[in-house]
């Protein structure tokens, strides 16, 4: 066969390879292999949810840190100090999401799953031991920020990672179901992860008592250690999805077209991303802190405790969402999210000096804004962008419209304190209102719906449109044992048909 036809730049070029009945040229080995990759997309889906748990523990885990902080070192821990430690963890989740994205596209799914663990293992063993030279407080408080930026990269690079990897599969095996599915994979969990977070925290504090809060502290950062462990195995053991398998492009790949064609969607997908993070993030740090200064005693167990119920009120919107996102559409569901910022945020900020005095309530209406989060933007943006783009560069624009919604989620965090101190608490969730309105917006104009689509179809929309553009490189994952195997056995036939001819 000549180099021209070795190079595949269509997807029908590589639909013609399972199209060969290749089955009488296999051996037992080739059949074991197509066994391991069925099995390893139902595997890789279960991955990426007991993965994504630790990304959610590792979200929230500041939470309650921040309390603790606070009543423990409460010259050293000043407002600047707070959202340095808690920015650590966004600006290593950014750079995680951008080169994780890439490195998921370039080099295979596997690969960047491994990478992903080990770094959130060694990060959170780093903010467990932390410690400041000769005991300072603020060495320490560096030590966790950097700690915590390493464990960053690590959760910002599963994103991209765990959810295109979870997409792929779930399509393969569940393609109706994908959307529901994908949801209580990732956004199900990362949002499970702030109730865990709050529940072990207590677990701890009951055991070791509110005079030892230091020991409750690490232990929590230590149990961040187990969490990613659980599922090192299974991604060692995994294949990359079939989807990428067979579209990946490795080599020479076509960003400047990329752009070209995918321009609206990357607005849509980072737009609404940054606008969905810049409410929720801060409001999730930096609500143990907002409930402390509403409850009366003050007391790091209640704030706990009705931390732990405000989380709990915010879960059931991801349920919901789920149920509504293919008969509703992935972007009117995303659109109804967005509206219920708008009004719980408005409800909250101008009444907030009567609602404040009735804690249950307050927490209700708060807990309700943050569940229209979950069931809006909060589902819909991983599930939009894993199916606005096609396989070859998934990865890569699902990392930098997550990294676009984590530098958001920065940006509030550095600006919460600013505005709750220049303007008033009531403010941070007036602007959390007005968030939603410029989410409404950029849903609607930019954000496409793509439910019950295959994404395949895609795929091959997308070589089409290279192969129109004179674009003319190799598609398909080279690296991997199944493709390859399919690719050798394809080849023998081919050279039979050669022969007869």
């Amino acid at each position: 066969m000549s180099d021209d036809a070795e190079k595949q730049t269509t997807r029908e070029a590589i639909s013609a390879v399972p199209a060969l009945d290749t089955r009488a040229t296999r051996d037992p080995e080739d059949s074991k292999m197509s066994k391991k990759a069925r099995l390893s997309a139902y595997f890789t889906i279960a991955a990426a949810a007991f993965g994504l748990i630790s990304d959610g523990y590792q979200n929230n885990l500041m939470t309650m840190t921040n309390v603790v902080y606070k009543k423990l070192y409460a010259a050293e821990y000043t407002s600047t100090v707070s959202t340095r430690v808690s920015n650590a963890l966004l600006v290593g989740e950014i750079i995680g999401q951008v080169f994780v994205g890439l490195i998921c596209d370039r080099i295979g799914r596997k690969a960047a799953l491994v990478i992903t663990t080990l770094l959130i293992v060694i990060g959170a063993i780093l903010a467990t031991a932390a410690h400041g030279a000769h005991g300072s407080v603020s060495g320490l408080l560096w030590f966790v920020a950097i700690a915590r930026g390493i464990t960053g990269v690590g959760v910002g690079g599963e994103y991209p990672a765990s959810s295109t990897s979870a997409s792929e599969a779930a399509n393969e095996k569940m393609a109706k179901n994908r959307g529901p599915v994908f949801i209580m994979v990732t956004n199900f969990v990362l949002s499970f992860g702030g109730p865990l977070a709050v529940c072990v925290f207590l677990i701890v504090l009951s055991a070791a008592g509110e005079d030892h809060l230091e020991t409750v502290w690490r232990v929590c950062f230590g149990i961040g250690v187990l969490l990613p462990l659980t599922v090192f195995y299974f991604r060692m053991r995994m294949l990359s999805p079939k989807l990428f398998r067979e579209s990946a492009i490795k080599h020479r790949v076509p960003y400047w077209l990329a752009i070209k064609r995918y321009w609206r969607p990357l607005i849509g997908t980072c737009g609404a991303w940054f606008l969905y993070d810049f409410v929720t993030f801060p409001n999730g740090v930096f609500s143990g802190t907002i409930i402390s200064s509403v409850i009366h005693d003050g007391s790091i167990r209640s704030t706990a405790e009705w931390q732990l119920l405000l989380g709990a009120i915010a879960l059931p919107g991801v349920f919901v969402g789920a149920a509504l996102c293919n008969p509703f559409g992935r972007r009117n569901t995303m659109i109804l999210g967005f509206s219920g910022y708008l009004v719980f945020g408005l409800i909250i900020g101008l009444s907030y000096d009567k609602i404040t005095k009735i804690v249950p309530l307050f927490i209700i209406f708060y807990g309700l804004m943050q569940s229209s989060g979950n069931m809006g933007p909060g589902n819909m943006l991983g599930l939009i962008s894993a199916e606005s783009y096609p396989t070859a560069i998934r990865g890569t624009c699902y990392g930098l419209s997550a990294a676009i919604g984590k530098t958001g989620a920065a940006i509030g965090t550095q600006a919460f304190t600013p505005i709750e101190n220049n303007l008033g608490k009531r403010w941070t969730f007036i602007i959390a209102a007005i968030c939603g309105v410029a989410g409404v917006l950029v849903t609607y104009f930019f954000v496409p719906d793509l439910t019950g689509a295959d994404l395949a179809d895609e795929d091959v929309k997308w070589l089409r449109y290279l192969a129109e553009n004179g674009w003319n490189g190799e598609v398909g994952d080279e690296g991997d044992e199944e493709a390859l195997a399919e690719k050798i056995s394809a080849g023998k036939e081919d050279d039979s048909v050669d022969e007869k001819a």
